[in-house]
Formats: C-alpha cells, structure tokens, sequence
C-alpha cells in the first residue's frame, strides 16, 4: 500500500487552513492521487465549525509530529516556524499559498503561490486550469476561506482576482457570499467559553526577523469592550507565552469586523516597535489601529519594516 500524501496548513488553524486542506485533498483525488488526505495541525475555531456544520462534513484528522520522510502539501503557508513540527524531515511535493516566500528546500516541488486574499482563491484557479469540476460543497468551502481571510471581500488583501472568484463559487453553491459570510464571521466572535489562553492561541502566528522571534495573535470580534474588560488576563497568557517561548515581543490584536479597526496589546521587551512601526502612541499597553484588519497587509509589514531598518527600541 502506498504511503499517504498529508495536505495541511498552518498551526492554529484558521478556516482558509482547514478548508483549503480538504479542497486540495479533492483536487489531488481528481487528478489521480489517491493517497491525498487533509489533516489539520491544530483545533478548530468556531467560524470553520461553523462551516463544517453547515455542510454536515467532519473537520480533518489532528496530526503530532510529522514522520521522517512524510510526504506532504503545504497549503495557506510556507513558512517552517508555523508548520507542524518535524516539518525539515518530511518530503514537501507542493505548496499552495497566497503568503510572502519564506521557505527553503534542497529538492524540487510545485510552487503556486500567488498575491491574493485567500488560498481558496488559488485552488478555484486550479480548478479551473485542470478542468476539474467544482461540486457545490466544494464552492462553499471555498468561499468560506475567501469570506474569511478577505472580511467578506472588505480586507486590504482583496483583489479582483478573489471578487471574480466570489461571482462564480456564489451560483455553485447557491450563496449570497455578504449574508452567509456575516453570519460565519460572528459565530467565530463567540469567546464567551474561551479562556484567555485559548483566545490568544485562537489565530497565532510565530516570525522571526533580524534576530528578533515573536508573534501576532489575531481575533475577531464585533465588541472590542467585550474583549479588553478582560485586558489584566489575556496580559498574564501573552506574558506566559512570551517566557515560555522566548519572544522578544508579542502583538495581540482584536479586530472589530463591524467597523474594521483594531485594538492591540503590545508586550514583551521589544513591544515598543509597534509605536515606531504603526506610528501610535501606547497607552497602557494598547494602541487603536485604524483601519488596520489584515496581520498580512497591514501589520506584519511595518513590524518588519521597522525591525530591518534597525530602529532603536
């Protein structure tokens, strides 16, 4: 029996991860490999078991470490220090992405990685190249990732490219995109059964640049009060964090999916890189980030920006 292909994404899943795992396990199936199989690295949020329970399908299998020699596709990542643990030693066949190139291999691989909202918009184009039939579950988990990562179309990171996507994945699967994606959007706000160090696990992504490792936790929300009357404790886990993990900073930030702004909490030794970065003053910790809602667009770059200009901090 032949081994199996492990599809997966990045840790801490979010739905874009989840659901471009088992549309790329489809997509490999169709074209012949057999072995595909999406797994997940990470537990499911609210917002993708929404989507699952929406299509009454069952999340993928959560993996460990990954074997020597697993073969494997990278799907919504490409980065070693957000992938599942063992990752060096497993044999990469393809990666799919929409992120900044930060990978390094000895052999060769399929690479698609374009510069769109969403992986899923990548898959669609896929698809379509291969002439492989998009089933109606199939258009819906797509434009689940495409709802998710780009706000429903309202992101920075949109592109013309996602929005003719959305035109046509919206009459497969018989969605108006706006309607389905608000109501995803907000299940994925429920924290009220969260504890701090789950919220800030929700969607947590570890960098490492000029010398310097930490990390940006995201949430949404549509109540940025709901959030930080809660400030002191989610300050204790991201200080957990920080210690445990060795970072020299850690950004927190709660996105506010009504009025597309963001709140953040700014700790660590080096937090004061956040006020030269986004040009704000830090007041107990916190900062208003107006219209600032993508980590990739909008507050990874001027992070590192200022980290490669050597900014005194």
């Amino acid at each position: 029996m032949e081994k199996e292909v492990l599809i997966f994404g990045h840790k801490n899943p979010d739905t874009d991860s989840i659901t471009s795992s088992m549309v790329m396990e489809n997509l490999e199936r169709e074209l012949g490999n057999k072995n595909a199989k999406a797994v997940r690295t990470g537990d499911v949020n609210k917002e993708t078991q929404f989507v699952l329970n929406y299509l009454d399908m069952e999340a993928p299998e959560l993996i460990g470490n990954i074997n020597d020699n697993q073969e494997v596709i990278l799907v919504d990542h490409n980065d070693a220090a957000q992938s599942a643990d063992n990752i060096e030693h497993a044999k990469v066949l393809k990666v799919i992405d929409h992120h900044a190139v930060n990978f390094t291999i000895s052999s060769p691989l399929y690479y698609r990685a374009e510069p769109v909202g969403c992986t899923a918009t990548v898959l669609y184009e896929l698809y379509n190249e291969k002439r492989i039939e998009i089933t109606n579950k199939i258009a819906t988990l797509m434009l689940s990732a495409i709802a998710s990562d780009t706000l429903v179309l309202k992101s920075p990171t949109t592109t013309e490219v996602d929005k003719n996507a959305v035109r046509m994945l919206e009459k497969i699967a018989g969605l108006d995109l706006t309607k389905y994606g608000v109501d995803m959007l907000k299940a994925g706000t429920d924290i009220s059964d969260f504890t701090p160090e789950q919220v800030i696990n929700i969607d947590s992504k570890l960098f490492e640049q000029s010398n310097k490792k930490f990390r940006i936790a995201q949430v949404n929300t549509a109540d940025l009060d709901s959030i930080f009357k809660n400030q002191s404790y989610f300050e204790q886990a991201i200080n957990n964090d920080i210690q445990k993990e060795n970072l020299d900073f850690y950004v927190f930030a709660a996105t506010d999916i009504i009025n597309s702004n963001s709140k953040i909490i700014s700790l660590g030794n080096d937090a004061p890189v956040v006020e030269k970065a986004f040009g704000v003053s830090v007041d107990n910790h916190t900062a208003m980030l107006e219209n600032v809602v993508s980590r990739k667009k909008q507050m990874l770059p001027p992070i590192l920006d200022a980290l490669n200009n050597n900014i005194n901090l």
